[in-house]
Formats: C-alpha cells, structure tokens, sequence
C-alpha cells in the first residue's frame, strides 16, 4: 500500500478553526474520497506535540493500492478540481503544505 500525506505546517487563524474544519468535511472531503483509486482518507487534526517541534495542524493522509494508482489519482480532473477548491482553505491558514508519500509496510 502507498500512503500519500499532506503536512500542513503552520497555524489555522485564529478563530477560523471551527470554520477551517468545517471547510475540510463538506468542501473538500467529498472531493478526495472521489479520487480514482482512493482506499483511504483520513484527516488527522492537532492535539499536542513536543516542545520545538514544528506546528501541524492538519495531516491529510490518503491510501492507495500502488504508486501506479496514486499516478492515476493525481493526474485526475477531480484532483486539479480539489486544488482549486484547496485555495479557499488556505484563506485560513498561515503556512505551507508539503507532501510525503510511503510505503505502508504490512506485516
């Protein structure tokens, strides 16, 4: 299995927390289990962390089957769709996002 995540460093402003999640479950949820080959998304919101460690306040984290599959889902129209819909979340954050894909050992 690959896994695909989405680290989100930064910080959410401040009081749009409820409205920044808000935005994830009914904008842009629906749009990622949508991908093409998606088997998983999970999206992971911030309790705590040690001390000096970077700020995540979101980790997006999706499953494929292969990295053949993650090509496929990347390279689909709901995906670039999702990109843009992506910009009215970022209106409430401070940050950047960067990507990691792994491979999910089983066993």
């Amino acid at each position: 299995m690959i896994i695909r995540q989405a680290f989100f460093e930064g910080t959410i402003r401040e009081g749009q927390e409820e409205a920044f999640k808000a935005y994830v479950r009914n904008r842009l949820m629906p749009m990622w289990l949508a991908f093409p080959g998606i088997r998983e998304v999970r999206v992971l919101y911030h309790i705590e962390r040690d001390e000096g460690a970077p700020s995540y306040p979101m980790v997006l984290s999706t499953m494929y089957d292969s990295r053949e599959a993650l090509a496929v889902a990347l390279d689909s129209p709901i995906r670039y769709e999702s990109r843009e819909v992506t910009k009215g979340l970022l209106e409430m954050f401070d940050g950047h996002i960067h990507h990691h894909v792994f491979d999910l050992a089983l066993g």
